[in-house]
């Protein structure tokens, strides 16, 4: 019997990519695609399919909202693999392990070895397994609407092949550069899922993180040194292997002066 599944995600063009990648897996039938969360609950409630791909980002309804609609309504749950940029969410999938996600731009192989860990736990340990998943997805649902504090938890750096999880107070400091940010630790130099380094901030501790420019923040508890540049301005030596030099901009230096007692 073929695995049916249902696409639901608000943009067109990954609903088609994901549909071409999913009809290329043997033994998976598409059943019906939605664009909004509302559409998520109808669609699982008339098709009832084995598993549905799901946005976690959605005007209305967002992908975690769409799991406490089902609970809410006593319906049956589908597996649940999620489709984001690896942010926060996606972590709390990972680590819960109730629920696969896919990281966009979708990869072929990734696809497929999603669909071989779907296959595999609707042939085995049925009973235990929805158990398990319910107990997962009501504490996922639950942490959803909590507010995070930022500074807690770990940001996702994507470094040789793989995503980490890497501890905030590991980070020397992260930079961008033609829209890629870069993140670095004295183990690890990867790149960051955020856009702008606004976004990045967002998810740190601002007692300890500082825009020192407009392309660098650093963490100021790995700063090993403060260099005087010219024309009164600064650079900081970072603890980084490479002992990296980033500049401290104009407008940043009274702020520098304040940290430091310059």
């Amino acid at each position: 019997m073929p695995i049916t599944a249902l696409i639901v995600d608000d943009e067109p063009l990954a609903r088609q990519e994901l549909l071409y990648l999913l009809q290329s897996a043997e033994g998976v039938e598409v059943l019906a695609q939605g664009s909004n969360g509302i559409d998520a609950v109808e669609l699982i409630r008339a098709h009832k399919p084995d598993v549905v791909f799901l946005d976690v980002q959605m005007p209305g309804l967002d992908g975690f909202a769409v799991l406490k609609k089902l609970l809410d309504k006593r319906m049956d749950l589908p597996q649940v693999v999620f489709a984001t940029a690896f942010d926060q969410y996606a972590v709390r999938a990972f680590e819960v392990n109730a629920v696969d996600y896919l990281l966009k731009p979708f990869d072929r192989k990734r696809v497929l070895k999603t669909v071989e860990k779907v296959r595999a736990r609707l042939a085995g340990h049925a009973d235990t397994a929805g158990d398990a998943k319910l107990d997962a997805l009501l504490r996922l649902v639950e942490t959803r609407t909590q507010p995070v504090k930022p500074g807690a938890g770990k940001v996702i750096v994507r470094a040789v092949g793989r995503l980490l999880l890497v501890d905030q107070r590991e980070i020397c400091y992260a930079s961008i550069e033609g829209g890629t940010i870069s993140v670095v630790t004295r183990g690890v130099e990867g790149e960051s899922n955020c856009r702008t380094l606004e976004e990045l901030m967002d998810q740190l501790d601002p007692e300890a993180f500082w825009r020192a420019h407009r392309s660098f923040v650093v963490n100021i508890q790995h700063i090993r040194e403060v260099v005087p540049w010219f024309k009164s301005s600064y650079q900081l030596r970072m603890d980084d292997p490479k002992k990296t030099e980033i500049p401290v901009s104009r407008a940043q230096t009274k702020k520098l002066r304040e940290l430091f007692n310059l």
